[in-house]
């Protein structure tokens, strides 16, 4: 189960906090995808959309199970 993050009293739901994560590592790998990648794709916000449904999906599934969240 993801917990909360407690931040100066205030709850913030873990799946929130993952979906932060997500979407800084999915603006990193779209940096990446800046150096030319970006031109196979004929719909830009469709492939940044996925990416970032992608890592979150994998954020979810393999945090808890190596430790990081209970």
């Amino acid at each position: 189960m993801i917990v909360d993050l407690n931040v100066g009293g205030v709850l913030i739901p873990g799946l929130v906090v993952l979906a932060f994560i997500a979407l800084v590592a999915t603006m990193a790998t779209l940096r990446l995808f800046a150096a030319g990648l970006h031109r196979w794709f004929a719909y830009r916000p469709l492939v940044e959309l996925a990416t970032f449904v992608i890592i979150y999906g994998l954020l979810v599934q393999y945090l808890p199970s190596i430790g990081l969240l209970p």
